[in-house]
């Protein structure tokens, strides 16, 4: 090959060479910037996933402080209930108790009852069911009952004894006819008042 040639072939050898180069530098610069925002990008998927993973513990973490707090709750709510309850029930079995003796304390309570419930239905010729230890407890003040009962209601009033019933004390007075019946016996008084009582009984046991 002459010299001329020689040099024509050096010169494109020259071009393609510099060419290359530039697209060399090129690709390079595109590398280093697609590598860049690479990076970025994974930089900020990093910090996305760590901060829903914050989230979502931060959430988890309030979600199990939310149910320890509603749990410790719930069981002081049931303690203090379950308290009550054996307050009431110590209460009934001390009334069972004392309903089971003849004291003039008990006595005087059963007339009370009796006259409260006839006072209640207004009075009239009425029945008067009892325990069957109870039936001589009252035998005797039937005729001052009826009395003080006619004295309140402006009805003439009478009490008859009824069949015997199962119950701790007290009594259950209905008319004659039965239409109207007021149960007042201990189980059912200390149900009726159990509601208004137990603020009153929580305020004395947790004051």
């Amino acid at each position: 090959m002459n010299s001329g040639a020689d040099k024509i072939v050096s010169s494109i050898i020259s071009d393609a060479q510099s060419k290359a180069d530039v697209i060399i530098q090129e690709a390079e610069r595109e590398t280093a910037l697609i590598v860049e925002e690479g990076e970025k990008e994974a930089v900020l998927e990093k910090e996305k996933i760590l901060e829903n993973a914050n989230k979502q513990s931060a959430m988890k973490y309030q979600q199990l402080i939310s149910e320890a707090k509603m749990n410790s709750r719930r069981a002081e709510l049931e303690a203090r209930e379950e308290i009550i309850e054996g307050a009431f029930k110590r209460a009934e079995d001390e009334l069972k108790k004392i309903a089971s003796t003849d004291s003039d304390e008990y006595k005087e309570s059963l007339k009370k009852i009796i006259e409260e419930a006839s006072i209640e239905i207004g009075g009239g010729d009425l029945i008067l069911s009892l325990k069957a230890d109870d039936v001589a407890k009252v035998k005797d003040a039937i005729s001052s009952l009826e009395k003080n009962i006619k004295g309140k209601t402006g009805t003439k009033t009478t009490l008859e004894i009824g069949e015997n019933i199962a119950t701790i004390g007290g009594a259950v007075v209905k008319t004659k006819n039965g239409d109207i019946e007021v149960n007042n016996t201990i189980e059912a008084r200390m149900l009726r008042f159990k509601k208004a009582l137990r603020s009153e009984v929580a305020k004395i046991l947790f004051k």
